[in-house]
């Protein structure tokens, strides 16, 4: 089995050790196969780039145990090797507690852990600092080892080295002190790797770190992946046959047609989606299809509906204003009643204005009644219960969900919305936008967890009319409009 990858904080460097393995079985001609703990977007961005396989994220609150444990064997054991990068501290998990730590995910699976430790200002502590992780509890874990980051001279490795020898735990590797080593990150997180020209190189030296720093002989082993006899069923498409009414029914085409399209933003201003995301809707008969309002694309012809991701547009904002054919696209399929499901930065491209970071208004499509403004961070697990039905959920239904943003909403009012958020140190209030054809939310959702919603788009998108690039539908449709029954954060 491969070993989970943690530390006892973030910026510890765990992503740098993942990176540095992930680049060297690349260099090999080795598929590894990497996974990540949480609801992250950016790590694992990173981590598919590099090994060249998409990085699947193991979250049982979002997802489930049943998920995360079908996904893990079913991925990792199609690849020659494995890996599995933690999230936040060891023990980090919803609020004070554990669950959906990678401490918890580790048990789940019975995966070894491989501790990085930020070395550079530690010498006899160390041995204090892994002693309280390896004995820490519940959840148990069996620590494997330690790898030392930011590691400044022999010295220094020879002090941390005598540490942990004191308490039998295996040196796995020291990785020095270095700032060409650091990864470049802004207010959400790291770079994404369309935005670091300078990523074969840094490959190059991640493979390089890993042959002279790392104990290949420990380490190597520790990668090796699920066994194959294991394996049952693809998981999503276990997940869309176990309901209880298929959508795929109600989609399928002639032989000699094209399934439905659904425009998915992906661009560099909305790439915040999981790779299962896809996979659902082509599962429900629906093909997703790029498409770039940065780029000022019309939506493709014959459009059923869209899905807006989140990302950074309050980065791109001036760009997508200037963009008026996508975000007149946009008002002509919500004028046709073509369903549009947005989250987080994907709600913010449907306000009607957008504050960048230097503080200059930019018109956005104006299907909502807001304006957007940098804020306060909102982070964490929310549980959602829906008020009513709407495009994608039915009154009274829960979700678990995840909330992470800097940009707040100015000018909202008429709250009761799509649903009632609460989650640790957040109060309860109501949040999102709801109608019929219409789904904008700031909560993240994996589809894994709800697979209910993809179908409903599917459903949705199979009453629609297909959209015409000239603005109108090819099947008379009642002019719908917009008009948000809710509003939220």
């Amino acid at each position: 089995m491969p070993c989970l990858i943690a530390a006892p904080c973030s910026g510890s460097g765990k992503t740098l050790l993942s990176l540095c393995l992930a680049a060297l079985a690349r260099e090999r001609g080795l598929r590894l196969q990497p996974f990540k703990v949480g609801p992250d977007y950016l790590d694992p961005q990173l981590l598919s780039r590099v090994s060249g396989l998409s990085c699947r994220n193991l979250d049982p609150l979002l997802c489930g145990e049943g998920w995360v444990q079908a996904c893990f064997h079913w991925h990792g054991s199609r690849a020659d090797l494995a890996l599995v990068e933690g999230v936040m501290g060891l023990f980090d998990g919803r609020g004070p507690g554990t669950d959906g730590s990678s401490a918890a995910v580790a048990h789940l699976l019975d995966l070894p852990v491989v501790l990085v430790v930020e070395a550079s200002r530690q010498a006899g502590s160390l041995a204090a600092l892994v002693r309280g992780f390896r004995d820490h509890g519940p959840p148990r874990v069996r620590l494997a080892g330690v790898v030392l980051n930011r590691v400044g001279s022999e010295r220094h490795r020879a002090l941390l080295a005598e540490a942990l020898a004191s308490l039998a735990v295996p040196l796995l590797g020291v990785l020095p002190s270095d700032p060409s080593l650091e990864l470049p990150s802004r207010h959400l997180g790291l770079l994404p790797p369309g935005e670091l020209p300078d990523l074969p190189e840094r490959q190059r030296v991640w493979a390089s770190l890993a042959r002279r720093h790392l104990d290949l002989e420990r380490l190597w082993p520790l990668l090796a992946p699920p066994l194959r006899g294991s394996v049952g069923e693809d998981p999503v498409r276990g997940l869309l046959r176990r309901q209880a009414t298929p959508p795929a029914a109600t989609l399928a085409p002639a032989a000699t047609e094209r399934l439905p399209v659904v425009a998915v933003a992906r661009d560099a201003a909305f790439h915040f989606r999981y790779p299962e995301a896809d996979e659902f809707l082509r599962g429900c008969g629906l093909e997703p299809h790029a498409w770039s309002p940065l780029a000022d694309e019309d939506l493709p012809a014959g459009c059923r509906a869209v899905l807006l991701p989140g990302g950074y547009p309050e980065l791109h904002a001036a760009q997508l204003a200037s963009s008026r054919r996508s975000l007149g696209a946009l008002g002509r399929a919500a004028a046709a009643g073509i369903p549009i499901a947005a989250e987080c930065g994907g709600l913010l491209l449907l306000g009607r204005t957008l504050v960048d970071p230097q503080d200059r208004p930019h018109g956005m499509a104006g299907l909502l009644p807001f304006s957007a403004r940098r804020g306060p961070l909102s982070l964490g697990y929310r549980e959602a219960t829906a008020c009513g039905d709407g495009l994608l959920v039915r009154r009274g239904e829960r979700f678990v969900g995840h909330e992470f943003h800097r940009w707040q909403l100015d000018g909202v009012a008429d709250p009761g919305g799509l649903w009632q958020v609460e989650g640790w140190g957040s109060l309860c209030r109501s949040e999102g936008w709801s109608t019929p054809t219409l789904h904008a939310s700031w909560l993240h959702l994996h589809w894994a967890g709800c697979p209910a919603i993809p179908s409903r788009m599917a459903a949705a998108a199979a009453r629609s009319g297909p959209l015409s690039p000239s603005g109108g539908s090819s099947t008379p449709t009642k002019r719908a409009g917009v008009r948000p029954s809710s509003a939220g954060a």
